[in-house]
């Protein structure tokens, strides 16, 4: 699988499963596995040099699960197609993590107006609360 010109992923280390999907399929949806999961371990991806693995970590660490990157396809109705539409998905996050580099944060301070809309919206909230008390007989 292609991600860049410099970058394919062995056909190997690839991990495939298929199952049943809920998608469309008419009366052969209950027979074909047509569903189809694509997962690749970044950590064990020979290709990748050290700084590539590290950017791919940072920027896909929502989507890793012990060290797996994983897509799914169920939109077609044949496994082939799902196949290729997995393949294609899974190529372009790949890509997309190793082409971007992450935002550097900026660091900033409040504004003098947020600071003082805080401290009037908790004023507010310490009078509504005090409304709510009983009143002292």
């Amino acid at each position: 699988m292609e991600i860049t010109r410099s970058l394919i992923v062995p056909a190997a280390e690839l991990h495939w499963r298929f199952s049943r999907s809920s998608g469309p399929g008419g009366q052969g949806i209950n027979t074909t596995d047509s569903r189809v999961q694509l997962a690749v371990n970044l950590s064990t991806l020979s290709t990748l040099s050290p700084e590539q693995l590290g950017r791919m970590q940072i920027q896909l660490a929502h989507r890793l699960v012990d060290g797996m990157i994983t897509v799914t396809a169920s939109d077609m109705r044949s496994q082939l197609r799902n196949r290729r539409s997995a393949r294609a998905r899974m190529s372009a996050l790949l890509r997309d993590a190793l082409l971007t580099e992450p935002r550097k944060r900026r660091p900033t301070t409040a504004t003098k107006g947020s600071h003082r809309r805080r401290l009037e919206g908790k004023k507010q909230r310490a009078q509504t609360k005090n409304l709510r008390k009983k009143p002292d007989i």
